[in-house]
This record gives C-alpha cells, sequence and structure tokens, in this order.
C-alpha cells in the first residue's frame, strides 16, 4: 500500500497544488493559456516523439492492439449512448457528450506520467499508440455526431475539411508520425535536439498536472446530472473492465501492454468533453461537474486498479 501512495502522492498532489494556486491567487481563466500552449504544443508532442522514436518499429505497427483497445473503449460508447437515447430520452447531441463523459479519458494530460511512473518505460509505447489514435478517433466522431445532430451547420463537404485538417495536424498526431517516421528509418538524432526533446519531455506531466487541478478549480460544480450515476461508474469501473476483457481475450500481448491500456482506461473523464460541449453549447456545466466528480473519485478507483495491476490481481490470460 506505501508503495502505491508513493506512486500517486506526487500524481495528485499536483492536481492538488494546482486546483489551490487557482483558488489562492484568484487568477482568471484566460492567465492558463499560455501554459496549456505550451502543454499542448511542445511538452507533450515531445514526450511522444521521445517514446515513439526511441521504439523498435516491430513494437510500433501492433494494429490488433489498437484496434481492440479502441474495440472496447467505443462498447463503452455505444452503450452509454443507447441507454441516454432510449432510456432517458436524451437528444443526440446530449447523448454524445454524455457516451464521451463516459468513454474519453483523461490520457492525454494524465496517462504518460501515470502509466510510466507506475509501469516503467515499457509502458511507453502502447501509451503512446493509445493516446494518438484513440485522440484520432475522437477527433472524428465529435463532430460527425453533431453534424448529425444538427449542432454543426458546416457542410458535409466543409466538415469533412475540417476533421481531416484537425486530425492531420493535432501536434499529438504529428510528432508521434515524426517519431514513427524516425524509428522506421533509423535516423540518427544529434545530440544537442535529443536533449531538447528530453527538457520538454521532463516538463510534460507536471505542466499538465498542474494546469489540470487550475483548470478543475476554475469550473465549480454547479449543476450535478442525473446521469452521474451510471457515466462515473462507466468509466472508471466499465471502460477498463472492458478494455481488459477485450486485451485478454484477443491475447498475445506483453503483460505491460495490457497493464498500461487497463491504466489509461480507468483515467477520470477527460477536460476535452468539456471543451466539445462548449464548443457546440451542449450539456456543458453538467460535463464540467462529471469531470471534476470523475477526478475527485479516481483518487480512490486508480489506486485500487494499481493495486489490482501491481499485485498480479488481474490474470493476463484468461484462457491457457
Amino acid at each position: 500500500m506505501a508503495d502505491i501512495v508513493s506512486l500517486l502522492l506526487p500524481f495528485f498532489g499536483l492536481i492538488l497544488i494546482g486546483y489551490a494556486a487557482a483558488k489562492a491567487t484568484k487568477q482568471p481563466a484566460e492567465a492558463l493559456g499560455w501554459l496549456n500552449t505550451f502543454i499542448i504544443y511542445a511538452a507533450l508532442p515531445a514526450l511522444f516523439f521521445k517514446l515513439v522514436s526511441r521504439t523498435p518499429i516491430e513494437e510500433l505497427t501492433r494494429v490488433d492492439f489498437i484496434l481492440t483497445d479502441i474495440a472496447a473503449t467505443y462498447a463503452v460508447f455505444i452503450l452509454l449512448f443507447v441507454i441516454g437515447r432510449l432510456l432517458r430520452r436524451n437528444s443526440l447531441a446530449d447523448c454524445t457528450i454524455q457516451s464521451f463523459a463516459g468513454a474519453y479519458g483523461n490520457i492525454g494530460y494524465m496517462g504518460p506520467g501515470l502509466a510510466l511512473l507506475a509501469l516503467g518505460e515499457g509502458a511507453a509505447v502502447p501509451v503512446a499508440l493509445i493516446i494518438c489514435f484513440e485522440n484520432a478517433l475522437h477527433f472524428i466522431v465529435a463532430p460527425a455526431l453533431m453534424a448529425a445532430a444538427g449542432d454543426d451547420k458546416r457542410s458535409a463537404g466543409r466538415l469533412a475539411a475540417d476533421i481531416a485538417r484537425k486530425v492531420a495536424l493535432h501536434p499529438f498526431i504529428l510528432s508521434t508520425a515524426a517519431g514513427f517516421a524516425v524509428a522506421a528509418l533509423h535516423i540518427d538524432q544529434p545530440l544537442a535536439f535529443q536533449r531538447l526533446v528530453d527538457y520538454l519531455a521532463q516538463a510534460a506531466a507536471p505542466c499538465a498536472l498542474f494546469a489540470m487541478g487550475v483548470t478543475l478549480a476554475l469550473r465549480p460544480l454547479k449543476r450535478i446530472p442525473a446521469e452521474i450515476g451510471y457515466i462515473v461508474p462507466a468509466k472508471l469501473i466499465l471502460h477498463p473492465i472492458a478494455v481488459f476483457l477485450a486485451l485478454t481475450v484477443v491475447g498475445g500481448f506483453e503483460p505491460v501492454w495490457i497493464q498500461a491500456a487497463v491504466l489509461l482506461a480507468c483515467l477520470p473523464t477527460a477536460t476535452n468533453v468539456f471543451v466539445i460541449g462548449q464548443q457546440y453549447g451542449v450539456w456543458q456545466e453538467r460535463a464540467s461537474a462529471t469531470i471534476l466528480i470523475t477526478t475527485v473519485l479516481s483518487v480512490v478507483s486508480v489506486s485500487l486498479w494499481l493495486i489490482a495491476i501491481r499485485s498480479g490481481f488481474l490474470p493476463l490470460q484468461l484462457f491457457p
């Protein structure tokens, strides 16, 4: 237990420091702009490039791993969508944000730091692949469903072009693609460049977690949705279980890859869910409440998942 506390204290401690700093200094939300810019356009891309570019190319081509992980994630997404649409009678736009709240974890800001800290360098490749491909698919699914709901007024051609540009030019995607190219072509990186990438990568986790704490403080809990009763357990419990079952049933993956995928799946709702809701004027306050509640509760749930992973409680092969 002390081992788990030593892992999670600095991790969630940084979020708490960011939260306390925002409450104490009363800085406006705009003050966070340049820090978020640094995280999204410099620190995290440098981390993803570093992880991927220094990995043998054969480990980067596990299409079976990516497809299995995404299938499990979107099984949870579809389940929540059906519940919201058929049982709760919510609008298609509301169901979209609710489903993302239960299936889109904070993998970009929280994933790399926690997975590498808990599982070591062996988790680097699966973490980078999951973040890259899941984010790319989320960037496609969200505007497509919002267009179907009628909340996106762009023409079909303009929508497709905007989606393609957003995916292709996102810093996470570009940095991962550059890492793939370097790994595939065995390009030797100059020492000065490697050091720059290392410095930026080392700043990724602390800055991202601090910024997350600030963001939570600037979005007070105003409106708790009724759907929170099933979205929270879906995100913190069902999602990691679905990922674990899918990967172990398919089989053939290194234990650390399964552990990394489960750890990323158990993370709380991504702050991007609020951004999507805000962009379309849908379920904004309730998305903010879901992010805050899942983040607070994840202190316990992530601890329990870490205990299960590190104690060997989770079998990594269901069928001998």
